[in-house]
C-alpha cells in the first residue's frame, strides 16, 4: 500500500505521468511494497532470507517451476559440492550436522528447500521476466513478466535485486560440421548419468570441474570417454595435508601473500599428482589463486579423473577443427570416431537480454562492471547478487550487504511516511 500511496502522491497532473499510469492500468499491475528479487536460486533465497530477518518483505520471481532450478533440473546425478559444506552454507542457517563434508546434489537441494521453508520464502514460479526498466517519471522499477500461459504481469517496485546469477544460460559453442554429425550432441545441462552411454565412445568438450567429473562418471559406467583440452588448466587435489585444499588456501592467505600460497599449492600438487603436463594438461603461467582472482577461472579439484587419464581410460585430445558424420577431426590433423559429444562448456549470464540498464551491468558478459567486492550495488535501487565468481561464499556476502542497505532505506522511508501521516492528521 505504501508503494501505491507514493505513486499516487506523484505529480498527478503531469501529462507524461498520467500517460504512464494509463499504460500501467491497461495490464495486470502489482505494486511491490519491498524489493523484487529475480531468481529463486541460492542467491535469491539468501537475499530474501536476509531481508525477512530484518523485517523487510520481498517478492521473488522464478521462471522455472521450482527453487534452485539449475541444481534440480540441469545437473548430473553424481554431482556433489566441490567445497566443504561450511564454505557453502547460506546466511542464517547451516547444513544439518549429519550431512557429509561434501553434500550430494540431492542433499543440497534438500537444504535449500528447508531454507526456503524456514524463512517462509514462497517464490512466484513460472514467471519469466521479459523486461525490467527504471521509470524516471514514476521513480520506480517497472518489471514485466510472462506466465506459463502467456499472461503478462507488470510489477512496480522501488528496489530490484538481480539474482539470476552467472549460470542462467548454457554456453553452446559453434562447431563446423555440427549439422553433419549423426551422434548425440548435448550440453552438460542435459546430461544425467553415464548409464545411457555404456560401451559408447564419448567426446567431452571442456576440462573444468564439470567436464572432468563427467569423464569420471562415464568411466564408472564403462563408456569410453575422451576429453578435449582447449586451454591450460590447474588441477589440484581436493584435499591436501589432511584438509580441504580450499580451506587450507583460505587459512594460508591470512598469513602469506597470494603468490607464496600459490607456490605452496603447486609444490604439494606436484608431489601428490605428479606433472600433469605429461598427460596433456599444461598449467597456466599464473598460479591457481591469482588466476581465479584475475579472471574468475576456477581450478579443477580432482576427485579421481586424473587417475583415469594416467591409466589411459580417458584420452586427452586437442581442440576440434570440425565434425563429420561419425567422427571428429582435431586441429592436429587426427580424426577419431565418436558416438556422442558432451559439451561441458559452462554457462553465462542472461541479464542484458532483459534488464534495460547500461551503467551497472556490462552488455558484453552480463556481469557487474565494478569488480568484487563492489559490484553488488547500482543506481536507483538496483542490486546484484551471485555475480562475484566466488561461489556461495560470494553469494552470502552480497545478500548480507544488500539486506543491510535496503533495510536502511526502508527504515528511513518509514520514518518519513510516519512524519507525513502525523502532519496530515
Amino acid at each position: 500500500m505504501d508503494c501505491l500511496r507514493e505513486i499516487q502522491g506523484k505529480q498527478a497532473h503531469d501529462p507524461i505521468f498520467v500517460e504512464k499510469m494509463n499504460t500501467l492500468s491497461s495490464r495486470r499491475c502489482i505494486c511491490v511494497p519491498g524489493p523484487l528479487i529475480v531468481g529463486a536460486g541460492p542467491s535469491g533465497l539468501a537475499t530474501a532470507a536476509c531481508l525477512k530477518e530484518k523485517g523487510v518483505p520481498s517478492v521473488v520471481l522464478e521462471r522455472s517451476n521450482c527453487i534452485a532450478s539449475l541444481w534440480q533440473l540441469k545437473t548430473y546425478d553424481r554431482l556433489r559440492l566441490h567445497l566443504p559444506k561450511h564454505f557453502c552454507e547460506l546466511p542464517l542457517m547451516g547444513f544439518p550436522t549429519d550431512f557429509p563434508t561434501y553434500p550430494t546434489k540431492q542433499q543440497f537441494v534438500h537444504y535449500l528447500e528447508a531454507y526456503a521453508s524456514k524463512f517462509h520464502i514462497e517464490p512466484r514460479f513460472n514467471e519469466t521476466v521479459s523486461q525490467a526498466e527504471f521509470d524516471t517519471t514514476l521513480g520506480f522499477w517497472r518489471v514485466k513478466s510472462v506466465g506459463i500461459n502467456g499472461e503478462g504481469t507488470e510489477y512496480v517496485c522501488r528496489w530490484l535485486v538481480v539474482a539470476t546469477g552467472e549460470n542462467a544460460e548454457s554456453v553452446v559453442p559453434e562447431m563446423e560440421g555440427k549439422g553433419e554429425f549423426c551422434g548425440d550432441i548435448r550440453h552438460t545441462s542435459l546430461y544425467k548419468s553415464g548409464e545411457e552411454f555404456r560401451g559408447k565412445r564419448v567426446l567431452v568438450v571442456g576440462c573444468g570441474n564439470s567436464g572432468m567429473e563427467v569423464c569420471l562418471d562415464l568411466c564408472n559406467h564403462n563408456a569410453r570417454p575422451s576429453l578435449v583440452v582447449r586451454d591450460t588448466v590447474h588441477i589440484l587435489p581436493r584435499e591436501m595435508l589432511g584438509r580441504s585444499t580450499f580451506g587450507l588456501s583460505m587459512w594460508l592467505l591470512k598469513w602469506l601473500p597470494i603468490r607464496v600460497v600459490d607456490r605452496l599449492l603447486l609444490i604439494v600438487s606436484w608431489l601428490m599428482l605428479g606433472d600433469t603436463a605429461r598427460f596433456g594438461l599444461d598449467r597456466p603461467r599464473l598460479g591457481p589463486l591469482e588466476l581465479k582472482n584475475l579472471s574468475g577461472k576456477t581450478p579443477v579439484l580432482d576427485v579421481g579423473t586424473l587417475a583415469n587419464i594416467k591409466s589411459g581410460d580417458v584420452k586427452v585430445c586437442p581442440s576440434i577443427k570440425r565434425l563429420k558424420r561419425h567422427a571428429v577431426e582435431f586441429v592436429n590433423g587426427k580424426t577419431e570416431s565418436f558416438d556422442a559429444i558432451i559439451l561441458a562448456t559452462g554457462y553465462k549470464s542472461n541479464v542484458p537480454s532483459w534488464l534495460k540498464e547500461r551503467e551497472m551491468f556490462s552488455e558484453k558478459d552480463g556481469y557487474p562492471r565494478r569488480p568484487f567486492p563492489n559490484g553488488w550495488k547500482g543506481e536507483n535501487g538496483l542490486y546484484a547478487v551471485g555475480f562475484t565468481k566466488r561461489g556461495l561464499l560470494g553469494t552470502s556476502m552480497d545478500a548480507k550487504r544488500i539486506a543491510q542497505d535496503i533495510e536502511r532505506c526502508w527504515k528511513h522511508e518509514a520514518k518519513h511516511r510516519t512524519a507525513f501521516t502525523r502532519s496530515s492528521s
